[in-house]
């Protein structure tokens, strides 16, 4: 075979994202390494993030693909094997042709998806469930939280729209914020009540007459919600985020419940090299639960083909705000 690479890079131009694409060298393929051939991607914010921090490679946190060949060290993977994973922050990412990642991401696909539904799930889903399981300290199990309730702040988001779907299978009662146009995807996605984001929030949920929150995820820009947070949220309880707020973030009020304020960021482990074969463990979790039904993907908008053109068109999309779950790509000639 062949190899030949070419990889899409995205910049801001006057705040907008633009893209080139150019031929790039095959990843280097070391011996703890899985190469795969990407047939789907998808875009998230944190491309966005960081090309405006001015990362200079290629971009793509969710891959679907298959097996070209592996390191001295991996077992389990063979050529021509169908995988998916959420690649790793210092490494070249999904928006190329080949992606060489360390193993312990990898994940062999269920069976019956297209690699386009399948890329809607890796980033978001293991960072719904690190948010969820790991620092919100909900216990991962069908029916486990019964009896509590969790607000979620923007739930038709890529990462809202998993997340609900997690809550509802681990037992919890799920509140949600959208636009009213969204409520249907909200519902469809695990969601028992959906409030218009516009209303005063702290109002609208305490007329639905349930107990308070154990746990707030904000899933937007953190700092306007803090305060409704801090007011709607259990004793004991959690607030969690996954977006870097833009000022000062007021977390005294949670001080006299003894609330906890999470952090949540899915590079961390790969960054700090720490716990990473835990996302592969994750990542099957979630494909069992697809393959069960528990959960679905995500995908609103498929692209045909990942070209210049349709990659600016979603990373466009996401500026804008009007992403509603994930948007993918078909890559390649592979299914």
């Amino acid at each position: 075979m062949a190899e030949t690479n070419r990889g899409f890079f995205i910049h801001l131009q006057d705040k907008k994202a633009v893209v080139t694409e150019q031929e790039i060298p095959m990843p280097v393929v070391g011996p703890d390494d899985v190469l795969v051939a990407v047939s789907g991607a998808s875009v998230n914010p944190v491309d966005l993030k960081r090309a405006a921090s001015g990362d200079q490679q290629v971009m793509g946190f969710d891959t679907v693909g298959r097996v070209v060949r592996t390191g001295a060290n991996v077992s389990g993977f063979s050529a021509g094997q169908k995988v998916f994973f959420a690649g790793e922050g210092q490494r070249q990412g999904s928006f190329a042709r080949y992606q060489s990642v360390t193993s312990k991401l990898v994940v062999a696909t269920p069976r019956g998806f297209e690699s386009t539904f399948l890329a809607s799930l890796p980033l978001t889903g293991i960072t719904a469930w690190e948010l969820l399981f790991e620092k919100m300290g909900y216990t991962a199990s069908a029916g486990a939280n019964h009896g509590q309730v969790l607000l979620v702040i923007n739930g038709a988001g890529g990462v809202g729209s998993i997340l609900t779907q997690l809550a509802k299978w681990s037992g919890l009662t799920v509140v949600a914020t959208a636009s009213p146009k969204n409520f249907d995807w909200l519902t469809a996605n695990g969601v028992d009540h959906a409030l218009d984001y516009h209303q005063d929030l702290t109002t609208a949920y305490q007329a639905l007459n349930l107990a308070a929150p154990t746990g707030v995820a904000i899933l937007y820009q953190p700092v306007p919600y803090a305060q409704v947070a801090a007011d709607l949220v259990a004793y004991f309880g959690h607030v969690g985020s996954i977006v870097e707020p833009s000022g000062p973030l007021a977390l005294a009020p949670l001080k006299n419940k003894s609330a906890s304020f999470d952090f949540e960021y899915m590079s961390a482990k790969t960054d700090a090299g720490v716990n990473v074969a835990s996302q592969g463990a994750i990542l099957q979790q979630l494909a069992d639960l697809l393959q069960s039904g528990a959960i679905r993907p995500t995908a609103t908008r498929t692209f045909p083909v990942l070209t210049t053109e349709t990659l600016t068109e979603g990373l466009h999309t996401l500026q804008a705000g009007h992403a509603v779950g994930k948007l993918t790509f078909h890559v390649g000639n592979l299914q």
